[in-house]
């Protein structure tokens, strides 16, 4: 992976946990003041982490899709560089295998020679 993709991964993946932990301390603020049911019992905590993560998550996808569709199209760029690569180093693999090839081609019979 590139530094450019690597640091377009960083920079989503830490807006979205910020996102996440602005909404973590709403909904723990929201719990608190009793705006919001607090869970069941001992819950309290468990609640609050998945309330902040079904409220981010939405939020996430719409305040991010500038930032998520950067990241994919320079991880689509990463590949296909990738593929090049991999593409050239086959053909520079393949440039030493014809005298391999040559050398196994005359033991094999060709069809319609009248071998049997």
């Amino acid at each position: 992976m590139s530094s450019s993709t690597s640091h377009a991964t960083l920079r989503y993946t830490t807006m979205r946990l910020g996102i996440f932990v602005g909404c973590l301390v709403v909904v723990g603020l929201l719990t608190h003041f009793g705006v919001i049911p607090s869970g069941i019992g001992d819950s309290n905590p468990i609640w609050v982490v998945l309330v902040a993560l079904v409220v981010s998550a939405p939020l996430s996808y719409v305040l991010l899709r500038n930032q998520r569709a950067a990241m994919s199209e320079q991880v689509v760029q990463g590949v296909s560089r990738a593929k090049e690569r991999l593409a050239a180093n086959q053909s520079q693999e393949d440039g030493t295998q014809p005298a391999q090839a040559q050398s196994q081609a005359p033991s094999q019979a060709e069809p319609g020679t009248g071998s049997a």
